[in-house]
């Protein structure tokens, strides 16, 4: 069996484990760990819906208790509004835990792949004017006809670049 085939196996039963966790907690209150794990592994598995509306049902307490917690709720945030460079930004700027790490970095690597695909979508389906001024460039660099724009992506900053070639 693929190895991604077994982690996503993996993180369904540990989503199933700690939703019962929290539906089984005492005076249904779950610990600020149970909220933590299921509130990332929402945001890994791109469920935005079920992220929000656990973090309405947790109480303000544990938020205000529990930097991580809001820490991570910051990243959904910006996924929410698809601020690409931002979940990188609030996912870099913040020391997670053991049991949180992992599940951060894989969740950096899926928005990583989310925005190639966005991005890409977005290149085939509009103009190369308005897809380089929404990239960032300026109307003159993505105005000449006599350009065909390479992109490439810098693996350090996850950034693009065009490279301009003479049309062949």
């Amino acid at each position: 069996m693929p190895v991604s085939v077994m982690m996503a196996e993996l993180d369904e039963k540990l989503l199933l484990q700690f939703e019962t966790q929290e539906l089984e907690a005492p005076g249904g209150i779950a610990t600020p760990q149970v909220y933590s794990q299921l509130l990332v592994l929402y945001l890994l598995h791109n469920d935005l819906n079920n992220a929000r509306y656990l973090w309405k049902r947790i109480p303000h307490a544990i938020k205000t208790a529990n930097p991580e917690l809001a820490a991570i709720w910051a990243v959904g945030q910006r996924i929410w509004q698809r601020d690409f460079p931002g979940i990188y930004a609030t996912i870099a700027a913040y020391q997670w835990s053991e049991s949180i790490l992992p599940v951060m970095e894989a969740l950096r690597g899926t928005e990583i792949m989310r925005f190639m695909l966005y991005f890409m979508a977005r290149v085939s389906r509009g103009s190369g004017l308005e897809n380089g001024v929404a990239g960032g460039f300026d109307e003159g660099a993505c105005d000449d006809p006599g350009l065909d724009f390479v992109w490439k992506a810098k693996q350090s900053s996850f950034a693009f670049t065009t490279k301009h070639t003479a049309p062949s």
